[in-house]
């Protein structure tokens, strides 16, 4: 058993599971620091953080700490296209090259916005070998894309886009915020000039300087380093499966998730950085059907076409089922994010976790700083399952 560090903020009696099973986490699967929030019916039932942002342990988690939630900022990246179809900006239906001419490359002329948003598009991994840090140029990351056939046949199955999904959607977001009134804008700006920013939620795709001391350091273990690739000759699988995930070397964080270069960049599917309470705030607002204090971020017609399933099965890329809508996952038995049917979000490596349940009225942020299992995390299912218990 490890050491429980004190655990600060709110929660309602009612909850107390979740601050039970919040400090849990620290003793049995050795969290270093984390913040966890809920939101009921629009009203915060708990607020808690604890444990430190360093992996020495020195410095204390504070209410206002941004951690790297990776992935769940695929779900702010998808609200963003949301956003402009919402405003008849961006159709679903229409081909990426509608916005984007130069995506039609390579027999992707007809791939449409949708096949990008549920995973369908066959360009989960780039072939051609990128420099290490390549993922920090945006042109450099577009150009790759607009270079690359698909793996297979869009339309035709679905694999998760771990790390290119970010840069599709962020590239369409940008061709098509053209139509706005602030005129065209790169993801990140896009996501804080229309969603956060009017929200009040601390999330961030592009840390600025001034927000990049609250950071915490991410605890990347050893025994999750690269994968050594060893002499081949590979599959064509196999080598989708490796670039997916290490082309570039850094694409998932890799030896820079702690530098400025990476908190600073817009790497839309892997360093998003958001408080436990930005997350919440933002699934507050979709919870209650993207309105929230007279603020309207997307309808409902658009929100609940996004959270219907689109693909549900074996995954291409992740060689398990997987279920999406509109770039949200879905719940899944074996992967469950919460009991009901209407229940949508994202989880992120190493445990973090954003979703909404409408049916129940919860919003939920979780962010921690130690990386964990990526399928299955025992943090985050702790943490469901408390909640649940208490509803």
């Amino acid at each position: 058993m490890g050491v429980i560090p004190p655990i600060e903020g709110t929660c309602d009696a009612r909850f107390a599971a979740i601050r039970d099973g919040f400090a849990a986490n620290f003793a049995e699967h050795g969290e270093y620091g984390a913040a966890v929030t809920v939101v009921l019916d629009g009203h915060t039932v708990v607020d808690l953080w604890g444990g430190h942002v360093d992996a020495e342990r020195r410095a204390p988690w504070r209410c206002d700490t941004l951690a790297d939630v990776f992935s769940v900022g695929k779900a702010f990246t998808t609200l963003c296209a949301l956003v402009l179809a919402h405003r008849g900006l961006l159709d679903f239906d229409a081909p990426v090259a509608s916005y984007w001419p130069e995506f039609a490359a390579a027999g992707k002329e007809a791939i449409t916005v949708r096949q990008v948003l549920c995973h369908q598009a066959g360009l989960p991994a780039i072939r051609r070998p990128l420099a290490d840090d390549a993922m920090f140029d945006w042109q450099v990351m577009t150009a790759a894309l607009e270079a690359q056939q698909p793996w297979w046949t869009p339309g035709t199955r679905h694999g998760y886009h771990v790390n290119t999904f970010g840069f599709l959607v962020g590239e369409i977001v940008r061709r098509a915020s053209a139509g706005t009134a602030r005129g065209r804008r790169t993801l990140g700006k896009f996501l804080r000039d229309e969603i956060t920013g009017p929200l009040g939620a601390d999330v961030h795709i592009g840390v600025a300087p001034s927000d990049e001391e609250r950071v915490a350091e991410f605890v990347w273990l050893p025994e999750l380093a690269i994968p050594a690739v060893g002499d081949g000759p590979f599959t064509d699988a196999q080598l989708m499966a490796f670039n997916t995930y290490f082309n570039p070397r850094g694409f998932s964080g890799h030896d820079v998730v702690n530098t400025s270069a990476w908190r600073r960049a817009e790497i839309p599917s892997a360093n998003c950085h958001a408080s436990a309470r930005g997350v919440a705030r933002v699934y507050t607002a979709l919870c209650a059907g993207g309105t929230l204090g007279g603020i309207e971020i997307v309808g409902r017609d658009v929100l609940g076409e996004a959270t219907t399933e689109h693909v549900n099965g074996m995954d291409a890329v992740l060689e398990r089922e997987s279920r999406f809508g509109l770039g949200f996952q879905l719940s899944r038995p074996e992967r469950a994010i919460g009991p009901n049917a209407g229940v949508f979000g994202h989880f992120g490596a190493g445990g973090s976790l954003g979703f909404a349940d409408p049916e129940a009225g919860v919003a939920f942020g979780y962010v921690m700083n130690r990386m964990g299992p990526r399928w299955q995390n025992p943090t985050n299912r702790r943490l469901i399952d408390a909640l649940y218990s208490c509803l």
